[in-house]
């Protein structure tokens, strides 16, 4: 039986079993159509001690990670978001151009961009060369590099510390947490702040966001896990912040540990909600396999129900969500027909398992389907309002988590 990425407890309880699947982010080419494609078990499963959510570790993480096909500033809303975390950074920690601010995971540069308008050396850390790349063009320094204990230690003898340092929707991504953690600590001044944002596991509870589990997403992370595993580390908690960004995250302020140091009132609000709704005990985990299985169904009848009338559909936003969800639910050509994004470094391909092929975004405008499925959900206002021309000939939008919906 695996064991416990954090307290190294052997798992026993599942959370989520949704059978084998592809890779969410390994996007087919026309030549790969010709390969059988390799599927592997993702089973999420709940720790009974330190109620840690997690998926085995079934490929190597360089495997997944070394050439990756998410680019964050293809989001609007995200680098708005970005955007707003950068100038209330700075004016809160009275950053300067004396300052360092580093970052784990920075993908294209689109947070650290805003830092370097500002004047504030920047570091970014990014495993991806071909997303790294696209940082460096921008003038932004970019290591490429996993981030680890022993990177940490590298930066530490060449007498690098930070006094800001962003993990923003990485800790998911870590096959060993502990080493990840550590090495935060490592990097972080002894007054320096650690803003770190996390999918919200209450969040994913409560609206069946199963679609965000995938081999990539290794853990799904509570503040009543978190505060445990920075204190191990010799981190504390001192504020938390939820927020609206992937269907609902929490953004964490982390420092090195001092009694000194009090909780905000915010953070003890929150840690007190997910007491309330029992992430603490194990029953509250049962349940969650028998909320996909609904999904599943529904999804699955309005597709059939569609083909059977004649009616057709086709999806907007080859997202990682929504290769689980369609992979789950068995989707093929024959009920979806393809799939836009305005990620260019997807289009002319296909999605893994389904094998839906990924089109620009005018290929809904010339074949006007009747249904337009919004595959990343957490995105909606954004896309509807894009996309809103769709309506001149009747096309209705839909989404599926947290359940099925056909909007007007």
């Amino acid at each position: 039986m695996p064991t416990c990425r954090f307290c190294s407890s052997t798992l026993l309880h599942t959370f989520a079993d949704l059978g084998k699947t592809p890779l969410a982010n390994r996007y087919l080419t026309p030549v790969m159509l010709l390969e059988e494609e390799p599927v592997y078990p993702l089973h999420a499963r709940v720790c009974s001690q330190c109620f840690l959510v997690q998926v085995e570790s079934v490929v190597p993480a360089d495997e997944i990670f070394s050439h990756y096909a998410y680019f964050s500033s293809y989001s609007h809303t995200w680098v708005q978001h970005a955007r707003h975390f950068a100038q209330t950074a700075i004016q809160a920690l009275s950053l300067t151009n004396e300052s360092r601010v580093l970052e784990i995971a920075s993908n294209d540069g689109y947070l650290l961009q805003h830092f370097v308008e500002a004047g504030i050396s920047c570091l970014g850390i990014e495993p991806a060369q071909n997303v790294a790349q696209v940082a460096q063009d921008k003038g932004i320094p970019t290591k490429v590099a996993f981030f680890s204990q022993a990177q940490a230690e590298t930066l530490f003898e060449e007498g690098y510390q930070a006094d800001l340092v962003i993990a923003n929707n990485v800790l998911a991504h870590v096959p060993d947490l502990n080493d990840f953690v550590s090495g935060l600590k490592t990097v972080l001044k002894p007054t320096g702040l650690l803003s770190i944002e996390v999918p919200h596991l209450l969040r994913l509870i409560e609206q069946t966001q199963f679609d965000t589990i995938y081999h990539e997403h290794f853990c799904y992370f509570s503040l009543y896990t978190l505060e445990r595993v920075f204190k191990a580390h010799g981190l504390m908690l001192v504020d938390a912040e939820a927020l609206s960004t992937h269907g609902g995250s929490l953004r964490l302020s982390v420092r090195h540990a001092d009694p000194s140091l009090a909780q905000s009132e915010r953070l003890t609000t929150l840690k007190q909600e997910e007491l309330d709704k029992g992430l603490h005990q194990l029953d509250t985990y049962q349940g969650f396999q028998q909320k996909i299985m609904a999904i599943r169904d529904e999804v699955t009848g309005f597709l059939e129900e569609c083909r059977a009338n004649g009616k057709t559909v086709a999806a907007y936003g080859a997202a990682a969500k929504g290769n689980t969800l369609l992979n789950v639910c068995q989707v093929t050509t024959q009920q979806i027909e393809y799939v836009v994004d305005n990620n260019t470094h997807k289009q002319w391909h296909y999605l893994p398992g389904s094998r839906i092929p990924i089109y620009p975004v005018s290929k809904v405008f010339a074949t006007h389907p009747d249904y337009l499925l919004v595959l990343p959900w957490n995105l909606m206002d954004e896309i509807a309002s894009e996309m809103q021309d769709i309506r001149q000939w009747g096309c209705r939008f839909v989404r599926a988590i947290p359940g099925l919906e056909v909007l007007s």
